[in-house]
């Protein structure tokens, strides 16, 4: 007698339909080396005949020729009674022998590549043609039935399927069978996912009453942002280049703060294009320590160094070009968790690589800040659903709201300081000189506080680098939000800074604007706040 437990179970027909057709040939192969019988529909079944495998095509079990264009093939009690029947059920089998329905052992199936598809930037008809029915349902229909049933939805389990046979003498264990079925579930999952949120943009709903996420496991991580937290990373399957996209040269692997922090910096640096000049930002703890603006990359960097040099120590250091030997060595000279660039030149990857816990992360490009998408975060209970801020401000949105308008130079580090804010924790308050930061107040729960914090990191700067007065005189100032009271301003202004760049907003505007007035400031309003929370 066969064993027909739910423990080992033999496999002796599979049914394979995959759009992905990497290692299909082989995988075929393996299978009817092992006495296996094969069933197949369309391009799949030509494929493994012009390789010279037997294999029969579902319409012959069907007794159905595939119609309308492929879109009905396996969509049959032949094929569903077959993936579905449970062996040991007396009444199943009985129905199979009445019903001549033949058990299928093993699924194979990947999905129409309807992500592929979107991403291409496919009209609306072409997305809705690639949105597979037969598979997801026959994948449902095995892994519900897992177990009798082996489902495989993934190119990279063909080889742990054939070791899960080898080792068993061509069959399969419960513990195999769920962990397929887990996959496959998740994979459905993730293709409905990805056809609703494709949908909701494409007839422009903005809250559709259910909202899916998914995402592919990309790490499992030695814990979250405590070793008591347990942590993975999972991708979105967004082509987008950042963290996600990132090819690790070199270091011990990412924790999960590591990701967070870095994300946060290579988004900030991206906000600097290439073709302005050389960018870097320093990011301890997800909030810039320092950014700057330079002729080259290593000026750049020192200038951000400097604006805070005891939080740059065990940071997160994002360009915005090609890492090139002068500035890895001097980068070198500090410890350094993270360095993500565009690019390297190879004589910086051979330097960098002596320090071993350092990571190196390229990326190939920069993120586009001003690209749409989503955002989100669970709160208990629920999950936020946002845009992502792409919110960009020019020369040409900007409303100077004082007596004395800002000069050319003060334009500059204002628009500097304001992208700069963008990436900072509210109540953000951030200085710039020159095109590099000078002090930033991040996180704190007034504006005023945040406004004291950042003049106070300017003075320890100038002690750090032996100026002799603080950079905050005759710098620029951005606020995230508008001013509630002229207090936050007015802290500014006392540091020494001479132009202030806000949304506006408030209903004390006036009075906001009369003290800038009266201590001499240039001020101007973007009618946009970049809330960071």
């Amino acid at each position: 007698m066969t064993d027909l437990t739910p423990g080992l179970q033999p496999l002796r027909r599979a049914l394979i339909s995959v759009s992905d057709k990497t290692g299909l040939v082989e995988l075929a192969q393996a299978l009817a080396e092992r006495g296996i019988d094969l069933l197949s529909t369309g391009g799949t079944a030509k494929a493994l005949r012009d390789a010279g495998l037997k294999v029969r095509d579902v319409s012959e079990v069907t007794k159905f020729p595939e119609m309308m264009d492929g879109r009905v093939k396996t969509l049959h009690p032949m094929v569903h009674g077959g993936l579905l029947a449970l062996r040991d059920d007396d009444s199943h089998v009985a129905s199979m022998l009445e019903h001549g329905i033949e058990a299928i052992d093993l699924l194979v199936v990947n999905l129409y590549p309807f992500e592929e598809t979107v991403a291409k930037g496919a009209d609306y008809e072409t997305c809705i043609e690639n949105i597979d029915i037969g598979g997801p349902a026959m994948i449902r229909a095995a892994s519900k039935n897992h177990a009798f049933v082996s489902v495989v939805t993934d190119v990279e389990d063909y080889d742990a399927l054939l070791s899960e046979l080898d080792a068993n003498g061509g069959r399969t264990t419960m513990a195999f069978r769920q962990r397929l079925a887990l996959t496959a579930y998740s994979r459905t999952a993730a293709y409905d996912a990805a056809v609703s949120g494709w949908m909701a943009g494409a007839i422009e709903e903005a809250a559709p009453r259910r909202r899916a996420f998914a995402g592919t496991l990309a790490q499992t991580l030695r814990y979250g942002e405590n070793p008591h937290q347990s942590a993975a990373f999972y991708t979105d399957g967004s082509d987008r280049p950042g963290i996600a996209t990132a090819r690790q040269l070199q270091g011990k692997e990412l924790s999960y703060n590591n990701i967070n922090d870095t994300d946060a910096a290579f988004e900030l640096v991206s906000e600097f294009r290439p073709e302005d000049g050389p960018a870097v930002a320093i990011i301890k703890h997800a909030n810039p320590c320092g950014v700057a603006r330079g002729e080259t990359l290593l000026q750049a960097y020192s200038r951000a160094f400097d604006c805070d040099r005891t939080s740059a120590f065990g940071g997160i250091i994002a360009l915005n070009g090609t890492l090139d030997v002068a500035t890895a060595e001097e980068i070198s000279k500090i410890f350094t968790e993270v360095i993500i660039a565009p690019g390297a030149e190879d004589g910086a990857v051979e330097l960098l690589a002596k320090k071993k816990n350092l990571r190196l992360l390229l990326t190939e490009g920069l993120a586009d800040p001003t690209a749409g998408g989503l955002a989100y975060r669970q709160v208990s209970g629920g999950m936020l659903v946002q845009d992502r801020d792409n919110g960009h401000i020019g020369l040409d949105d900007l409303k100077v709201v004082t007596k004395r308008a800002p000069s050319e130079a003060e334009l500059r580090d204002l628009l500097f300081a304001w992208k700069v804010a963008k990436h900072v924790k509210s109540n953000a308050i951030v200085y710039v000189k020159d095109g590099a930061t000078v002090g930033v107040g991040a996180g704190q729960m007034s504006r005023v506080d945040s406004s004291t914090i950042a003049a106070l990191k300017a003075k320890r700067m100038a002690e750090e680098v032996g100026m002799a007065e603080t950079p905050a005189k005759g710098s620029v100032v951005a606020s995230d939000a508008f001013f509630p009271f002229a207090d936050g301003l007015l802290a500014a202004a006392e540091a020494g800074a001479t132009a202030v760049i806000q949304p506006g907003g408030s209903m004390r505007d006036d009075e906001v604007i009369a003290a800038a007035d009266e201590a001499g400031l240039a001020m101007v309003m973007t009618g946009m706040r970049h809330f960071r929370h």
